[in-house]
Parts: structure tokens; sequence; C-alpha cells
């Protein structure tokens, strides 16, 4: 082969390794992804925590006009 080839097959090679490499990168991911929501939907919620409706919200409701 001629030089010319070898050049223009060296960056493809390269966008090859790194899109499996990518592959297999995102593979993990969502496998540790799913672990972490189930640990958070077995997990309970603590009692009396959540939406409180503070001096703060009541105002972005009205100026909202909610």
């Amino acid at each position: 082969m001629s030089s010319d080839q070898d050049g223009k097959a060296a960056p493809r090679r390269q966008f090859l390794k790194l899109a499996s490499l990518g592959a297999v990168a995102g593979t993990v991911a969502a496998a540790v992804g799913e672990g972490s929501k189930e640990a958070a939907a077995a997990a309970p919620e603590p009692a009396g925590q959540g939406y409180r409706e503070t001096a703060h919200v009541k105002r972005v409701y009205e100026l909202a006009r909610f």
C-alpha cells in the first residue's frame, strides 16, 4: 500500500478503537446506574420531609398567579 492510504486508515482505526471503548464504558455506566436506582427505590423516604410551602414558595405562587 502507499503511504497516502496508510495515513487515511490510521485515524479511522483510532476512531473504531475509541468507539468500542465508548460502548463498553456506556454498558458499565448503565449497569452501575441500575444498581443505584434499585438501592434508592429500596430505601424508605424519611417521614416529615418533602414538599413544604414556605414563604418563598408562597411568594413565587403569588407572582406566578397559581
